[in-house]
């Protein structure tokens, strides 16, 4: 399996879709929305990690649209030929999520250290990285599972509204308190305003709240359970 997922890996970041979408994306719009007005450092350090989220997120839901290309190609119905399990297919390609996240991640929290001069304790810069890469599981999943069920075309659509939708109302691009509280209710319950979450509270010196990981750990249940199904969905047409 570790040559798969050292395959996948390659293949990914050697997309240049990848790179523009998954990395270049979220720095320039945290470097345009963090230097627009005043000099507000709290503002700049909670936008970095919320950017951070949002590529993290990203990257991870781009995982499901290589899904459908290979289902596209027919390798999907190679590798069922491969001694691979059809677990260790799935888990392969979790894998390879969860390792194109890291570009996303380390390139926000580059510029805001390099650029915008957040300032953090090594053990906090350490800590947020691993909490996001950690946090991104749950939407690998999501894209696994929008893979698996729909078609190349329906999975890039998906995974777009998905990331934007979930990375707006979670409060990934702009401050929750600006909301309305009806909405600021709803975004608590959303992944991405959790993930996020995960994140902010080390950079502010202290731990997640636990309500943080309870919701956060659901919906990475909600999301598994989807991607199994859908792959089960899959198995019986290829």
């Amino acid at each position: 399996m570790k040559d798969y997922v050292r395959l996948e890996v390659r293949r990914t970041l050697r997309d240049p879709g990848f790179v523009i979408g998954g990395i270049g994306m979220p720095v320039l719009m945290y470097l345009l929305f963090t230097n627009l007005g005043a000099d507000d450092g709290g503002w700049r350090t909670g936008a970095m990690v919320g950017m951070a989220a949002y590529g993290a997120v990203g990257s991870a839901l781009n995982t499901g649209g290589g899904v459908a290309e290979d289902r596209a190609i027919g390798w999907l119905r190679q590798l069922r030929v491969t001694p691979m399990s059809s677990r260790e297919v799935v888990v392969g390609r979790a894998l390879t999520g969860s390792v194109t996240v890291v570009p996303a991640i380390v390139a926000v929290l580059a510029a805001g250290g390099l650029f915008n001069g957040v300032r953090l304790a090594a053990w906090q810069w350490a800590a947020v990285a691993l909490l996001l890469w950690l946090g991104s599981f749950p939407f690998t999943l999501l894209g696994l599972g929008n893979g698996y069920r729909l078609t190349g075309p329906a999975t890039g659509v998906a995974n777009m509204l998905c990331n934007l939708g979930l990375s707006v109302v979670g409060g990934l691009w702009f401050p929750v308190v600006l909301f309305p509280g009806w909405l600021r209710a709803v975004s608590s319950y959303t992944p991405t305003n959790r993930f996020a979450e995960l994140g902010r509270s080390v950079a502010q010196g202290h731990a997640p709240a636990a309500g943080a990981v309870v919701v956060l750990t659901a919906w990475l249940l909600v999301f598994g359970s989807y991607a199994v199904l859908s792959y089960r969905r899959v198995g019986t047409a290829v």
